[in-house]
């Protein structure tokens, strides 16, 4: 049993505003929706001006997302909950679904997780087919030339979405590239749209992805999968035809995970 001195040293030892700061993550992710400042400051018994900094912080740590007068958790506490778990990936439970669609296509699927300006993979099954670029989990890509950037992104507001595209400054990398801002928030509102996003040779020529995003039970996007192949075997549309219903049925199993969790 700790005394009282001992427990007043203690507590002395300890940073008030972290405690305060992980309180305020604690309530965003009890609403997943997104608080607006004045809601944070209420739950937290916080002032507006206290409040505001450690939103801000989050903010800028890339813990957290605002959207107008709206913050949200950010996908970023997924990387630190990767580190944690270690061995026992969070996405293994993904992986028989993953496996499926890369055994039906003999084509690599790959999960992902939006990390500021990039893509982090999580997840990766791959194929006997051999693809020019080297991807393993923890590789990280531009998320504003790869399918899974774009669907990850699509999953934010326009006002986060206009800035993502300002950030990312677009450049051709091949004759294919988007290489204005507008152009990728556009391509990104599309996928938003339609509920996928293909990606045609602009990371790489001779290179093509379809990805589709996986969703919390809140309907927020965590995640995405995709399917990369060659140009030389499938053509666009033979994605779309092949591809995108195999991997829109195992994003709703991941899915379904999460709902029961």
């Amino acid at each position: 049993m700790i005394g009282a001195d001992e427990s007043t040293e203690r507590q002395g030892d300890l940073v008030g505003s972290l405690q305060k700061g992980l309180g305020v993550m604690e309530i965003l992710a009890a609403n997943p929706g997104g608080m607006t400042l004045t809601e944070a400051a209420e739950q937290a018994d916080l002032t507006r001006a206290g409040a505001r900094r450690l939103l801000l912080t989050l903010v800028a740590a890339g813990y957290a997302t605002q959207d107008g007068r709206q913050f949200r958790l950010s996908p970023k506490l997924l990387t630190l909950a990767r580190s944690w778990v270690g061995d026992s990936s969070l996405w293994t439970f993904a992986e028989p679904f993953m496996r499926r669609v890369s055994e039906a296509l003999n084509e690599s699927c790959s999960a992902a997780i939006l990390s500021d300006l990039d893509v982090v993979y999580v997840a990766r099954v791959g194929s006997t087919r051999i693809l020019s670029v080297a991807l393993h989990v923890g590789t990280r890509l531009p998320a504003w030339c790869t399918s899974m950037g774009r669907v990850l992104v699509a999953g934010q507001g326009d006002g986060e979405i206009n800035a993502f595209a300002a950030r990312s400054m677009p450049s051709a990398l091949t004759p294919k590239s988007i290489t204005t801002p507008t152009a990728l928030a556009e391509a990104i509102r599309q996928a938003r749209t339609h509920g996928y996003a293909l990606v045609d040779e602009e990371l790489e020529l001779g290179l093509r992805s379809i990805a589709v995003p996986i969703h919390d039970r809140s309907g927020h996007t965590v995640a995405a999968i995709n399917v990369s192949t060659q140009a030389s075997r499938h053509s666009v549309a033979s994605m779309k035809r092949e591809m995108l219903p195999l991997l829109k049925d195992a994003a709703r199993d991941i899915e379904n995970y999460f709902v029961v969790q």
